[in-house]
């Protein structure tokens, strides 16, 4: 028996500035799910958030959040949801705790036990050897803990969390890893944007990929790494010696490579592979599995071979 959805949305439509920036996507997120919504800069993925979350009306679609259609109720849909932006928002006027309070004081109805939340929440957080500090007293891994914790105060159903750790350094990444985490265990459903790979394959149990406004792949990282990108990944100088007819060879099969830092990245599916290795018998070369990284470059060729045509 499926679990019925904590984020159920269809068929989302935006256009802004008379372009279509999301263009039929569907977005949804299970109780205890992680949703990796991937892709590059103006793929579509905070103007679907924004739908999502309220800040911005679709032009077509449905959103419901946790049973409660955006549209018709949404005052008890956004009472289900927590949102998490890229940029920090703190009311510069209160400390920790008092930013806290104070964002529980603007939810109808209020949150009954709004101080024992609170200080549940100092304490899951790390933040209450904080709690009398000003917001801009503290590093940017604790701002970002503060601000994940504002969006789960009055215990959403659906957290969504757009890039919640551009900019830290590694061991504050770890530390909010390790809060989101903990909104999974609670059985919440978590939407995450991000542009670090390492932090999507840790973190997500299902991953989107939206290009251009539409949903180009989707499900396990694996699986979606091998709908974009292939199986495998040939690694090699692009002036190895013999590798002249290598460009031809992929031009003759409908395929493009990647540069990067003066290698190409060739992705290849299991025939592809067999039939360069028959191709290209003495060429020395490296042969890996796929990353998500090579997902975005590989995103990044379909979008400039499309331009072309």
């Amino acid at each position: 028996m499926s679990i019925a959805p904590l984020l159920d949305a269809r068929g989302l439509v935006k256009s802004l500035g008379g372009k279509r920036v999301v263009d039929g996507v569907d977005l949804t997120c299970a109780p205890g799910e992680v949703l990796g919504l991937l892709g590059p800069n103006g793929a579509g993925k905070t103007t679907s958030l924004r739908m999502c979350y309220g800040f911005l009306r679709p032009d077509a679609g449905t959103i419901s959040i946790a049973g409660h259609d955006l549209t018709s109720a949404p005052d008890a849909a956004r009472q289900a949801l927590g949102v998490c932006t890229q940029d920090d928002t703190f009311d510069a006027d209160f400390s920790v705790r008092g930013n806290l309070e104070q964002t529980g004081r603007y939810y109808r109805p209020r949150i009954p036990d709004l101080k024992q939340r609170t200080d549940e929440l100092l304490d899951q957080f790390g933040l209450k050897e904080y709690e009398h500090h000003m917001p801009e007293m503290l590093s940017g891994g604790y701002k970002r803990r503060l601000m994940i914790a504002r969006a789960v105060l009055h215990r959403p159903k659906v957290v969504f969390l757009d890039e919640p750790t551009t900019g830290l350094d590694p061991q504050a990444r770890v530390a909010v890893w390790e809060l989101i985490a903990s909104l999974r265990t609670q059985g919440m459903a978590v939407v995450l944007t991000t542009h670090y790979m390492d932090e999507a394959e840790r973190l997500s149990d299902r991953l989107l990929v939206l290009q251009s406004g539409k949903v180009r792949a989707g499900g396990l990282a694996k699986h979606v790494l091998g709908d974009v990108v292939g199986e495998h990944v040939v690694v090699l100088p692009v002036n190895t010696m013999g590798a002249e007819g290598i460009q031809a060879w992929l031009t003759s099969r409908g395929l493009s490579a990647s540069t990067v830092l003066a290698n190409w990245h060739l992705p290849l599916d299991a025939a592809g592979l067999a039939a360069f290795v028959a191709a290209f018998p003495t060429l020395r070369y490296e042969v890996r599995i796929p990353t998500l990284d090579d997902l975005f470059l590989a995103l990044a060729e379909e979008k400039s071979s499309g331009s072309r045509t």
